[in-house]
C-alpha cells in the first residue's frame, strides 16, 4: 500500500469516525469466508457499516479525529491489536445484538471495544450490556408512553366522574320533585 493509499484511508476512517456517535472494534479473524460474507450481509440490511483496516491506519485515524473534533478516543488504542474490523452505525447496542446473534453459531466475532456516545467499553465481556442499551427510538417511546399515562387517567377520571355527577343530579332532581 502506497503512502497515498494509506493517507487516504485515514481520512476517510477519520471522517467516518467524526460522523458517528457510535462505533465498535472487534475481532473477525478464524471465520470462514463464508460466515464473514453473511456477517457483511447482516450488517448491511441492518445499516450497519463493517470496515477491516490495519490498527496503525485505525490508530492515526483516532488521533487525528481526536485532534479535530476534541474527542479522547486513547481508551480504544489498547483494543488496537491483532486483526481489527470497525463497525459503525446510527444505534447504539445494533452492532451488539449482531455479533451475539452470529456467537450463537461460533466464538466469533469478539467485541473488543466500543465507542457509545463519549463512553467506552473494553473486552467481550461488555457485550450483554451493550445490547441492553436502549437506542433513540426506544427511549422517544418510552418518554412519549409516559407522557400519554397521565393524560389518560385524567380523561378517563373525567369521563367516569361526569357519568357519576350527571347520575347524581338525576337523582337530585328526581327526589326534588
Amino acid at each position: 500500500m502506497t503512502k497515498a493509499e494509506k493517507t487516504a484511508v485515514i481520512e476517510e476512517l477519520k471522517g467516518t469516525i467524526m460522523e458517528s456517535n457510535f462505533f465498535y472494534v472487534t475481532d473477525c479473524s478464524t471465520m470462514t469466508v463464508a460466515q464473514v460474507n453473511d456477517l457483511r450481509r447482516e450488517c448491511f440490511e441492518k445499516e450497519v457499516t463493517l470496515r477491516v483496516a490495519k490498527n496503525t491506519l485505525i490508530r492515526k485515524a483516532l488521533e487525528a479525529a481526536s485532534q479535530e473534533n476534541e474527542i479522547d478516543y486513547s481508551d480504544l488504542y489498547t483494543a488496537l491489536a491483532g486483526p481489527t474490523a470497525l463497525m459503525f452505525t446510527t444505534t447504539g447496542n445494533l452492532p451488539a445484538k449482531i455479533i451475539k446473534k452470529f456467537r450463537e453459531n461460533g466464538e466469533r466475532p469478539l467485541l473488543k471495544a466500543a465507542y457509545i456516545d463519549s463512553d467506552v467499553f473494553l473486552g467481550d465481556d461488555q457485550i450483554e450490556a451493550l445490547t441492553n442499551i436502549k437506542s433513540k427510538e426506544d427511549l422517544i417511546g418510552e418518554v412519549i408512553t409516559l407522557l400519554e399515562s397521565p393524560a389518560k387517567n385524567v380523561i378517563s377520571a373525567l369521563k367516569s366522574s361526569g357519568s357519576t355527577i350527571s347520575g347524581l343530579l338525576k337523582a337530585l332532581e328526581e327526589r326534588g320533585e
